[in-house]
């Protein structure tokens, strides 16, 4: 019997280099002997209202970036469909795929996810919403929404490292109070990041055995107010390396946090922007999503 799938498109996501390969896809998904219902989003929040009615299909796709697969996501949870996801990554940086190990080539994502078993997924909890793969705030945050989309398209990562770097010319510290798994600490950060991946904020970037991706368990980085010349040279040091086994950070793993900061805080969720104020909860749902890849 003919399986039914859904297929959520992003149809302006990244360089819209799906357009032209859409019909491979779809013929990729019927040799794998799926019917495809293709859905194509217009405007915010569409995604998630589409993947929130996907719960009588076999499998759903969502075809876009980072943005859009965080949309997709939340509409499955939000109402309660459990049927397994796969993600085709049509974006400009892509690092969540990119930590799953997502084929970047359109035809390859489409095969293995018309021929691969799902596998369980952590997903993060932020207050009332969601997120993938990062929740962060501080330097580098800016970057993931502020870096405008043509520059994105041309440059890729190389995007988000240029407006990553604009941040440290008018470097700000928040203070903050943190309980992570009942460990409480505080004190002043430039960056914060909460992640399920190994490379965030276009900038950030963790080595593979520091990550799982369903331990139940973030990774937190904390980059600590540099206090003279010389450490903002240690930090960037760090990042490059991905070593942050010094005193200027703070890495540990986590599977709930309460954070606190002193001021309202613009927060990015998977590259997009939410403003807080007072204190945010932030868990870690164990294996949240039947993730194909």
């Amino acid at each position: 019997m003919e399986k039914k799938l859904l297929m959520i498109v992003n149809p302006v996501a990244g360089t819209k280099r799906l357009r032209p390969l859409l019909l491979d896809v779809i013929s990729i998904f019927s040799a794998g002997g799926f019917a495809t219902t293709v859905m194509v989003t217009g405007r915010r929040g569409d995604a998630a209202e589409f993947a929130a009615r996907g719960g009588d299909f076999d499998r759903i796709v969502c075809c876009g970036g980072d943005g859009t697969l965080n949309e997709t996501i939340s509409g499955m949870l939000d109402a309660g469909v459990t049927i397994p996801l796969g993600y085709i990554p049509c974006g400009s940086t892509n690092d969540f795929a990119s930590s799953m190990g997502i084929p970047a080539d359109i035809k390859k994502a489409a095969h293995a996810i018309a021929n691969s078993m799902p596998l369980p997924l952590d997903v993060g909890k932020f207050d009332d919403s969601y997120f993938t793969y990062v929740a962060s705030f501080g330097a580098f945050t800016a970057a993931s929404y502020n870096a405008p989309q043509d520059v994105k398209n041309v440059f890729g990562h190389a995007a988000y490292v240029f407006e990553g770097i604009k941040d440290l010319g008018s470097i700000k510290p928040y203070y903050v109070k943190l309980v992570a798994d009942g460990r409480e600490l505080s004190g002043e950060y430039v960056f914060g990041a909460i992640a399920n991946s190994t490379s965030f904020g276009g900038v950030v970037k963790l080595k593979d055995e520091l990550v799982s991706l369903n331990d139940g368990m973030f990774e937190v980085l904390l980059i600590k107010m540099p206090k003279m010349i010389g450490d903002l040279s240690v930090i960037i040091n760090s990042l490059t390396s991905s070593r942050f086994d010094n005193d200027r950070f703070e890495f540990f793993k986590a599977s709930e946090l309460v954070v606190t900061p002193a001021e309202p805080t613009a927060w990015s969720l998977d590259g997009e922007y939410k403003r807080t104020e007072g204190a945010v909860r932030i868990r870690n749902l164990h294996g949240a999503i039947n993730f194909i890849k």
